[in-house]
């Protein structure tokens, strides 16, 4: 879900020195563990790049598009509609 860079293909752009999948490892552990973006662990990149790549990421609407198409297909292998019929809301 994750665009491929251009740059292995020849379209241009410099190469990356960090993954994309080790900066959403990155962040989905920081989420998961509840810690703070300084503490980020050094088997990770640089905890300021990771959250550039978040920030970039969430201002472009496509933290919540890539929550969306998950939801959907976790729906769609569970037998169930894409998209669901009805919602609860808690105060």
């Amino acid at each position: 879900m994750l665009p491929a860079p251009g740059w292995p293909e020849g379209r241009g752009g410099q190469t990356e020195s960090c993954r994309h999948r080790q900066m959403v490892d990155a962040v989905r552990y920081l989420v998961a563990g509840g810690i703070t973006w300084r503490a980020m662990p050094t088997d990770f990149p640089a905890w300021d790049r990771v959250y550039t790549f978040f920030r970039c990421r969430r201002d472009k609407g496509l933290t919540a598009e890539f929550h969306d198409r998950l939801r959907e297909r976790v729906r769609q292998a569970a037998g169930r509609e894409a998209e669901p019929t009805a919602a609860v809301i808690d105060a």
